[in-house]
This record gives structure tokens, C-alpha cells and sequence, in this order.
């Protein structure tokens, strides 16, 4: 697993230097976004295990480290068919393959399906937010967490979500300076 993460690592910052068209890079949190998911995911209450956005599978990797702890399967929401395809070649090759299920569309035709959620880590095109908050918030679980990645770095774009969330009565949130910045939503009992 750490080599297939170094690996995705050097891609990443290979992709930003190179002068990949935005679109086609590979996106990814930084490894420390990545250690505060393994940790909050393995603190979750029982419940459905869920990101969006796969990309490359690296934050998914880390996820699959709380989903063995906790005997449970990350179901893991990708739109693009290349990111499919490398994610399912990381998680083979990180030999995670067991704790992941990849669901290749649109997660909107698929969030309704999944009730008592216990975890989600967000981090995926950010004019769907809105439209995924409300389908995901009334399937979280008491307790149950939503993490969103770019809180920080990409705080005027999210203004209007962040706010959304903070005013919610039903959750508890904060932003945490960790990475980019990750907004941390916890349903409330």
C-alpha cells in the first residue's frame, strides 16, 4: 500500500508541474487529509461506509485501512472512467480490493439507495454539494460523520455550503486546518 501511495504521491505533484489540462489531473488529498480520514472513519458509529470521488484511490487506501479495522466495505462513487480504471488498479495492486467497492456513474442516481450512513468523505466536483447534502444528510446516523475536503483552500468557492452546513441544525460542524482544510459534520443524536 505505501508504495502504491508514493506512487500516486509522485503522480499528483508530476500532474501540477507538467502542465496537465486541470480536468484530466490526477486530484488527491495531501497524506495528512488522508491519515485524519482513517482516523475519523475508524470513529465512526456503525453505518454505511461512503466517499465521492474516487480519482486515483488514494484517499480511498487510507479508508480501507478504518473499513478492515472496523469490518466494514467503503463504497467508494467515481463519474470519469480513466479514474475508475486506476483506482481499481490501486486498490488491486494495494491489495485493498476486499474492503472497496467502486461505483462507476453519477452519484446522485445512487446516494438514494444508501441509508444509515455512518461516514462520507466528500471530495468531488463542487457544483453537486448542494444536490448531495441533501440527499446524504437525512441517511447519516446519529453520530454519523461528513467530511468535506478544500475547506480552506477553497473557501469563497464553498461559502455558501460551509454556511450551510454550520447553520444546520441538524449537525455539528467545524472547519479543521488540516491539508487544504476539511469541514467536519457530525449528525446530531
Amino acid at each position: 500500500m505505501l508504495d502504491r501511495m508514493h506512487e500516486l504521491e509522485r503522480r499528483h505533484l508530476a500532474d501540477q508541474v507538467d502542465g496537465t489540462p486541470f480536468a484530466q489531473r490526477l486530484r488527491q488529498v495531501p497524506p495528512e487529509t488522508g491519515r485524519l480520514l482513517a482516523l475519523m472513519a475508524a470513529l465512526a458509529p456503525a453505518g454505511q461506509m461512503l466517499e465521492i470521488g474516487t480519482s486515483g484511490g488514494y484517499s480511498g487506501m487510507w479508508l480501507s485501512l478504518a473499513c478492515r479495522e472496523r469490518g466494514d466495505r467503503l463504497v467508494t462513487f467515481e463519474l470519469a472512467e480513466d479514474k475508475v480504471l486506476l483506482a481499481s488498479e490501486t486498490f488491486r495492486l494495494a491489495e485493498v480490493h476486499d474492503w472497496v467497492q467502486i461505483v462507476h456513474g453519477n452519484v446522485l442516481d445512487h446516494l438514494p439507495r444508501y441509508q444509515d450512513v455512518a461516514f462520507c468523505f466528500l471530495d468531488t466536483n463542487r457544483a453537486l454539494y448542494d444536490a448531495i447534502y441533501a440527499a446524504l444528510v437525512p441517511n447519516l446516523v446519529p453520530g454519523g460523520l461528513l467530511l468535506v475536503d478544500n475547506a480552506i483552500s477553497h473557501a469563497s468557492e464553498l461559502a455558501a455550503f460551509i454556511q450551510r452546513a454550520e447553520q444546520d441544525p441538524q449537525l455539528d460542524s467545524l472547519i479543521l486546518p488540516v491539508g487544504k482544510g476539511v469541514l467536519v459534520c457530525r449528525k446530531k443524536r
